[in-house]
């Protein structure tokens, strides 16, 4: 009877041991990530005065984002 015990502990030892040595789940890299999505509802509420700061011309109520701010024109003196 004490060898059926001996046997399950060994055997649930065995199963434990396994799952330590599997590998993690890569993460993510940054370059990889994706991009948030916005409704368009969001978009357009969300669109930026002239002269507020941003990164890309989807950010501006004018769409022309230059030197990191909202531009009325696309040649700023």
């Amino acid at each position: 009877m004490w060898h059926l015990k001996l046997f399950a502990v060994l055997m649930v030892c065995l199963l434990l041991s396994g799952q330590a040595e599997s590998s993690p789940v890569p993460q993510l890299s940054s370059a990889k990530r994706r991009l948030r999505r916005m409704t368009p509802f969001w978009r357009g509420v969300s669109l930026r005065p002239i002269g507020a700061s941003c990164r890309d011309d989807s950010e501006c109520v004018t769409k022309l984002c230059r030197k990191r701010r909202c531009s009325l024109s696309v040649a700023q003196e």
